[in-house]
């Protein structure tokens, strides 16, 4: 089973003043904190090992994980953005393909990192959960992605879902210690070995205040 990594370590300033005491993982929609939720999802699929990377108020994710089989890869000192946690997180996840999990989103319908797994093959570097922009909710902004047989290309109408299986071997090109996956996706994309999958179920940004009722709503049914 591939190993997934769960991105816990943003400042959450879009979802302030909630996040003022707590960091945005750890706030409740529906009585179940966003990071539980996303572990949910990662034990549901089978996903191991699993690990979730800290920076703001990290002290508070490591106590809520005590006990668990979910390793820490702390960034004390520095945000290192997607890309540069994922490199960082990489001796706790192990070779070969990982997934990379957004905790801030919620979903309804099939367990979007089963859909992945099923969906991965050797022809792709990444395989990105997609939703469409008309059914994003709480969405702000445009969409990310274009999909045409399966590969993706930049900009369309399709919206990057926080959920994906990526390769890892091309990390090393980045010389950067700070930075995006958008990186390599890139890369990926140039070599036509970047994918997208459709999620069919709801979903729901849930990063900013207003957005927690909609997610309440959507869970909710």
């Amino acid at each position: 089973m591939p190993s997934l990594m769960i991105f816990a370590a943003g400042l959450g300033t879009r979802m302030r003043p909630l996040t003022d005491d707590r960091p945005k993982p750890l706030i409740p929609v529906s009585g179940r904190t966003l990071l539980d939720r996303a572990l949910d999802l990662g034990r549901d699929a089978g996903a191991a090992p699993i690990v979730v990377n800290t920076h703001y108020l990290g002290d508070q994710i490591e106590r809520h994980l005590a006990g668990q089989e979910v390793a820490i890869s702390a960034e004390p000192d520095l945000i290192l953005d997607t890309g540069g946690g994922l490199r960082q997180a990489l001796p706790l996840l192990g070779p070969g393909p990982v997934m990379t999990l957004n905790p801030d989103v919620v979903w309804t319908g099939p367990n979007v990192l089963s859909a992945l797994m099923a969906a991965w093959d050797n022809r792709m570097d990444a395989l990105l959960a997609l939703v469409p922009l008309a059914q994003a909710t709480a969405r702000q902004g445009a969409g990310d992605f274009s999909l045409d047989g399966g590969r993706l290309s930049r900009r369309g109408d399709y919206v990057y879902a926080g959920a994906q299986i990526i390769r890892t071997d091309r990390l090393v090109e980045i010389g950067d210690a700070v930075f995006s996956l958008n990186r390599l996706w890139d890369l990926m994309i140039a070599d036509g070995r970047a994918h997208g999958l459709i999620h069919p179920g709801g979903w729901c940004d849930v990063g900013y205040p207003a957005a927690i009722p909609l997610a309440e709503a959507l869970l909710d049914g």
